[in-house]
């Protein structure tokens, strides 16, 4: 192994311990109150490590933003390609619901992160631009599994599938942060996130029946 391939991946393996370690500490405090510190610190390195990777603490936090879009775009994706292979021995309506839970649920810092990058995008364009390709994204991948499921179960919307993903993505955020503040455990949440979606499915696939 040459030394410029090493050292590619030791700078690669550094930027994902930064990215890592970011995640939690701006989920923990929120963007303000973290420091370049408490990123190195939790990561294991020097400021040093952190200013030869990364030009600011904005630089990291749009890093991650994008970082942590990506791997949630290919879960959904995942998703949506295990349920274009296993449909058609799914049982009903009701693991169809089950399938949308699957992808809608995420971890206490995954919600408190995805607070921090709303928040932010609200003040700043340059994340705002990032959030929004990310929404888009989001609503691609869920659109597709929506006409996956309609396809194979036969089913009619009254409602464009688009519209529908981004409703029931507005509905899978709310149930997040209500869940994180009535501090629901993960059982109650995925519970509540399958009532709520169940009920919106109801309500928008003609011949879905009610829970």
């Amino acid at each position: 192994m040459t030394d410029a391939v090493t050292g590619t991946r030791r700078r690669e393996n550094t930027r994902a311990r930064l990215l890592d370690a970011a995640f939690d500490v701006f989920a923990e405090v929120g963007l303000d109150a973290a420091s370049v510190e408490a990123v190195c610190d939790r990561a294991g390195f020097t400021r040093g490590a952190f200013y030869s990777n990364f030009a600011s603490k904005d630089e990291l936090f749009l890093e991650l933003a994008r970082t942590v879009s990506e791997r949630k775009l290919e879960a959904i994706t995942d998703r949506v390609r295990q349920v274009t292979v296993d449909s058609c021995d799914r049982e009903g309506p009701g693991e169809i619901v089950q399938q949308l839970v699957d992808v809608s649920l995420d971890s206490r810092q995954g919600v408190l992160l995805m607070s921090e990058i709303r928040t932010r995008a609200m003040r700043d364009e340059q994340t705002a631009v990032s959030y929004r390709a990310w929404m888009d994204g989001m609503t691609a991948r869920v659109t597709a599994i929506i006409e996956d499921l309609v396809s194979t179960y036969g089913m009619t919307l009254r409602m464009p599938a688009a519209e529908f993903a981004q409703i029931m993505l507005d509905l899978w955020e709310s149930t997040a942060v209500n869940a994180l503040t009535d501090r629901l455990s993960d059982d109650e949440t995925a519970q509540l996130m399958g009532r709520r979606t169940h009920a919106l499915a109801a309500a928008v696939v003609e011949g879905f029946p009610a829970e």
